[in-house]
């Protein structure tokens, strides 16, 4: 039976008939998952499955203390059995990188469409439904019917996304095809617009309720996600037992359920704890010396930083972005000015890094790595700058002493072979399907 989604506005081939909707059983599916995917019939085994009309595919959701994943038999039914397992993977995937305990980045709408990106990046197209998002592939045509009930507002809009999901590249991370995606205009209009005509583009499964949970329960959510994931990985590791997990992902998921703080939770660390504190009048806070006669002040908090970029062919353009997928949640509260630098820093280069930013990898030098450039550019900035970081591979000897608070970020296959003193250092781990949030 072809593949096919519940909603009219998405293209379909048919869609299942009552019939097949009633004498369809996830039983049998679950069950040949488990023969199949080892891992992902330990993350799914303990989860409550809801059988359901109220939502159009599937989805899994949190709440009242337990994981629920509720699915529409009419949806599945319509689906070949490759698919429902590619889809049962797709739910799996969003406990396993915490979409559902962690709040989204808003608009929510285009945070639903990152999550898929990223997820379907790592499920073999031939197991994904064909209303689903898939980077570097266009969506199916539009028949002359789906054109007429959509409009031609709604068909442009559906291939303006439809274009931008085939110009993806796969293997990223949620935050990068989210930040893709924001950074054009036409984008983010069309799929809200999309949205609040009620026309579902590339929905293959439902994301509602991920931010409606309490701190509490969202806390005591996470643990129990954590612990099933903690032990399917280490089922799968004792008996070989991986599955189509790529090993890329194998080694994400070994580092989010080890006990080692994140390399992302050290740097914002780093960079949050150094602030300068300035002035500003605010009418709404009372003068203690003057009440009613002067307005009163309040605190802003600040942190000028420098970034190092190591020219080096090792540092690659996946380091980089790490770098700054990081950099941008710290945006809020920090500046960053960014330099290439080999023996020498490229002032030329420099460009300040600003929430929202988009920064594409160059190479400016070509020489060999001296990390004292760096070191005695910073002191001569000294003034303007908190503190520095570096981004390198780490294949240099030592610099001098810093008087700046330095933070050495090296890159996953990278090692400092140096001790890194009273510095800051953190080690980059996985790839850009590495989740933080």
């Amino acid at each position: 039976m072809s593949d096919k989604s519940t909603s009219n506005d998405i293209p379909v081939e048919n869609i299942a008939s009552d019939a097949e909707a009633k004498a369809f059983r996830l039983d049998s599916h679950l069950l040949s998952l488990m023969w199949d995917e080892p891992f992902f019939s330990s993350i799914i085994r303990p989860i409550t499955k809801i059988r359901t009309d109220k939502i159009p595919t599937a989805g899994v959701l949190s709440k009242d203390g337990a994981i629920t994943m509720w699915w529409n038999p009419k949806f599945l039914a319509s689906l070949v059995p490759k698919k429902i397992k590619g889809l049962l993977k797709h739910e799996c995937y969003h406990l396993v990188f915490e979409h559902t305990t962690t709040r989204k980045n808003k608009p929510h709408i285009v945070w639903n469409y990152a999550t898929d990106l990223a997820i379907n990046s790592v499920i073999p197209e031939s197991e994904l439904p064909e209303c689903g998002l898939i980077p570097g592939k266009a969506f199916k045509e539009l028949t002359e019917e789906q054109k007429e009930k959509m409009g031609d507002d709604g068909v442009k809009r559906y291939e303006l996304i439809s274009n931008k999901v085939e110009s993806f590249p796969k293997e990223m991370s949620s935050e990068w095809y989210f930040s893709q995606l924001m950074n054009d205009d036409d984008i983010v209009d069309a799929i809200k617009e999309s949205e609040s005509a009620g026309i579902s583009i590339g929905e293959m499964d439902s994301h509602d309720g991920w931010d409606k949970m309490s701190e509490e329960e969202r806390d005591l959510i996470k643990g129990k996600v954590k612990q099933v994931l903690k032990e399917a990985a280490k089922k799968a590791d004792s008996s070989n037992s991986w599955g189509s997990v790529p090993s890329s992902m194998r080694a994400s998921i070994r580092q989010m359920v080890s006990n080692e703080v994140d390399w992302r939770s050290i740097l914002r660390s780093a960079v949050g704890n150094k602030k300068r504190a300035g002035r500003d009048t605010s009418v709404r806070r009372i003068n203690r010396k003057y009440p009613g006669i002067h307005p009163g002040s309040r605190r802003k908090y600040t942190s000028s930083w420098a970034v190092y970029v190591d020219q080096s062919g090792s540092v690659c353009d996946e380091s980089l972005g790490l770098l700054f997928g990081e950099l941008t949640s710290l945006a809020k509260h920090s500046s960053f000015d960014v330099y290439y630098f080999d023996t020498e820093v490229d002032e030329k280069s420099k460009f300040t890094w600003k929430k929202g930013s988009k920064a594409s990898p160059k190479r400016t030098r070509c020489g060999g790595t001296d990390f004292e450039a760096p070191t005695k550019h910073a002191h001569k900035n000294m003034e303007k700058y908190d503190g520095y970081i570096i981004l390198t591979d780490g294949y240099a000897p030592k610099p001098s002493h810093s008087r700046l608070r330095r933070v050495w970020v090296v890159t996953p296959d990278g090692s400092l072979q140096f001790d890194k003193g009273r510095d800051v250092s953190v080690q980059m781990t996985g790839n850009n399907n590495t989740e933080s949030a």
